[in-house]
C-alpha cells in the first residue's frame, strides 16, 4: 500500500476541480478579454502618441549627434 503525500493529494484535487474547457475556442476567449480592456480616451491617446513621437525624435537626434561627434573625434585622431 502506498500513501500519497498531502502535496500529491492537493494536486489530484486541483486537477479534478478545474472548469470544463469552453467550446468558444481561442477567438471567442480573445474577444471576451478585449471587452474587459479599458481603452484610452481620444485626448489621452493623442497626448501620449505625441509624447512617444517626441521622445523617439529626441533620442534619434541625440544618437545622431553623438555619432557625428565620435566620427569627428576619430577623424581628428587618426588623420
Amino acid at each position: 500500500m502506498t500513501s500519497s503525500t498531502p502535496k500529491e493529494n492537493n494536486l489530484e484535487e486541483s486537477t479534478q476541480e478545474q472548469e470544463p474547457v469552453s467550446q468558444k475556442g481561442f477567438l471567442g476567449s480573445t474577444i471576451d478579454e478585449l471587452k474587459l480592456v479599458i481603452w484610452p480616451s481620444r485626448q489621452q491617446l493623442f497626448s501620449e502618441s505625441i509624447a512617444v513621437i517626441l521622445m523617439v525624435t529626441l533620442s534619434a537626434a541625440l544618437i545622431a549627434a553623438l555619432s557625428r561627434f565620435y566620427g569627428w573625434g576619430a577623424s581628428q585622431l587618426f588623420s
